[in-house]
């Protein structure tokens, strides 16, 4: 069928959001999908976002049919906001954070790993499956809005953080295809949606504000993640275009951490009232001081809010238990620990393990944000254009204008010492004309999908990295040493989706018809690589390693069957970026013995 719509989704770790436009109509009219979802036992309401959450039910709730909803009876789970709400009363059966799962390279993450540390009486589920029914949820949303443009028929674009490694988007493909997105969906990167949204509110106007040779630093802090992208203005025939030059690494630092430290911060309060939180208690606080983060910090925010915990149960904690939490201390803390005045030449610490870690994330030892930021900076600016003319804000923690202006007068005060101007006059501003920053992404890749199918601007990028697969060195074996490991280039920084390009260079062996493990690396620096060049040795700030593919490849006969004797074939190399952004690495054995598709998987330990 001929799409109708154009859909834009944004999987956020904290909010989902969908916004859609009439292909049909003359200009792109982007409006947002009202999302049905309850808000309290037996209570449906409609909002504009669905929060990144499920709650699994006891089997008593289940059997009340409390979770029921207009297109599914019987569920032994909810999503959107009223599990967000029992985040805090039972933070054991909540699951959060899904899609910072979905990059953890610690764990299976097709297997039920969450909520981490629940009991064994909760039935977990895998980050892929949460994200499968938070995409579920607004299907069944749409589909019951607009019965006749089933979702399958419709043109759709996805978008995920640029920092996503290959395996994390393969997992987010799984689990939208799951959910029952069409299998031609495009996957954007959420800062370039982001600017996309700005772009759309500009119109023609955003050439006025933009010069060539300029430079856009979009900085998005949601609520588990921080991205960073650089977007350059380039003259194209007297034209300006817009080429995305630079993405950061995958930065497990955000809203989260926030919520986490204003929870320290009240545990304190309660301690001084002989008040002890047991980890449990701690738990639930942290999702308390989520809401306690939103309402102080938003513009025009409460002075104070109360922070209670209950007890585990029925009874209470000594009665009920409160704090008040004033919110220019809140907002003191806040920015000191996570946007302080830096230096250009600052960089984040490798700091020990922090207890935070014990929810089972990554996250960065370093939650300085503006070090991270200085470091991109530095990386991927060069000496001409030392630092970006313009910053776009997006995220959740950006709807408080303290964040906004700290970073801003941190990147003036790079560019200030570099000029020797003072940072009223240095030359570095936010892109003017604010956007929606709770519906941004969704907004904007709802028009990268108006653009893409009816003509418009487009941000130029290809893949954001350059891939790399690991060459085992031939040679004489040393008793307790691992034969020395080269790095071969397969995909180019940049590469555009929907190509491919043989890799030149010599012949390759594969071993085949034997278990094999396959190790492949990725960077964000090394851009001027082309496919074939070979690095005998590199930096872990040069080069990082993804997972690894562990598989069993067998040769396929004349006649189609395949056998499996250990043999090591000789073959060349091809590599292929899907219109989804994914990366497929074809091994073609150079004396007719076939053709192997290596695909990033999870490792199944």
């Amino acid at each position: 069928m001929t799409a109708q719509y154009i859909i834009g989704i944004d999987l956020g770790t904290t909010n989902n959001v969908l916004a859609y436009a009439d292909l049909n109509a003359d200009s792109a009219l982007i409006e947002l999908l009202q999302i049905p979802q309850l808000v309290a036992a037996g209570t449906l309401d409609k909002r504009t976002s669905l929060p990144s959450f499920v709650y699994l039910a006891t089997e008593s709730e289940s059997a009340e049919g409390a979770f029921d909803l207009p297109w599914a009876t019987g569920r032994s789970y909810v999503v959107g906001e009223w599990a967000r709400k029992r985040s805090a009363e039972a933070p054991d059966r909540t699951v959060v954070a899904a899609k910072s799962w979905l990059c953890h390279p610690r764990v299976d993450r097709r297997q039920p790993v969450l909520p981490a540390g629940a009991s064994d009486e909760v039935k977990k589920i895998s980050p892929v499956t949460a994200s499968k029914y938070y995409l579920a949820h607004l299907i069944a949303a749409w589909e019951q809005q607009f019965p006749d443009a089933k979702i399958a028929d419709q043109k759709v674009v996805l978008t995920v953080p640029a920092s996503f490694d290959p395996v994390a988007r393969e997992l987010t493909r799984e689990a939208a295809l799951a959910a029952g997105l069409p299998a031609d969906f495009i996957l954007l990167e959420e800062p370039q949606a982001a600017l996309y949204a700005w772009l759309t509110a500009q119109g023609d106007d955003w050439r006025k504000q933009l010069k060539a040779g300029e430079s856009v630093l979009v900085c998005d802090i949601g609520g588990g993640t921080t991205d960073l992208t650089l977007v350059r203005v380039q003259d194209e025939s007297g034209d300006l275009v817009l080429e995305r030059a630079a993405v950061g690494d995958h930065l497990l630092v955000g809203g989260d951490n926030m919520d986490l430290t204003l929870a320290h911060s009240v545990a304190g309060k309660f301690a001084e009232q002989g008040t002890n939180l047991n980890p449990w208690q701690s738990v639930s606080l942290w999702h308390s001081c989520r809401s306690a983060k939103e309402a102080l910090l938003a513009e025009g925010g409460d002075d104070t809010y109360k922070v209670s915990v209950l007890g585990r149960g029925s009874k209470l904690i000594g009665g009920t238990v409160s704090v008040d939490v004033n919110r220019s201390e809140a907002a003191d803390l806040l920015l000191n620990g996570f946007l302080p005045n830096c230096q250009k030449s600052d960089r984040p610490e490798r700091q020990p393990a922090s207890g935070f870690q014990e929810l089972g994330l990554a996250y960065e030892s370093d939650p300085r944000i503006t070090r991270h930021v200085a470091q991109f900076v530095e990386t991927h600016c060069t000496v001409e254009n030392s630092s970006p003319q313009w910053i776009l804000f997006n995220g959740g923690v950006f709807k408080a204008t303290g964040f906004r202006d700290r970073l801003l007068n941190v990147l003036r005060g790079w560019t200030s010492s570099e000029t020797g101007s003072s940072d009223e006059e240095s030359n570095v501003q936010s892109l003017s004309g604010v956007h929606d920053l709770d519906h941004a992404v969704a907004t904007g890749a709802c028009h990268y999908g108006w653009s893409k199918q009816n003509g418009g601007l487009r941000i130029r990028g290809g893949v954001a990295a350059s891939y790399y697969v690991g060459i085992e060195s031939a040679g004489l074996a040393i008793p307790g040493a691992p034969r020395p490991l080269k790095a071969l280039c397969v995909v180019p920084f940049g590469m555009e989706e929907g190509s491919e390009a043989e890799v030149p260079g010599g012949e390759i062996g594969l071993v085949t018809g034997q278990p094999a493990t396959f190790r492949f690396f990725v960077s964000n620096t090394r851009k001027e690589d082309q496919p074939g060049t070979m690095l005998n040795s590199w930096t872990e700030e040069e080069l990082s390693e993804t997972d690894p593919l562990e598989a069993t490849l067998n040769l396929t006969l004349e006649d189609g069957e395949t056998t499996s004797p250990e043999s090591c074939v000789p073959v060349r190399f091809e590599s292929r970026i899907t219109e989804l952004g994914m990366f497929e690495l074809w091994c073609i054995g150079t004396g007719g013995e076939g053709e192997w598709k290596l695909e990033f998987s999870v490792r199944e330990s």
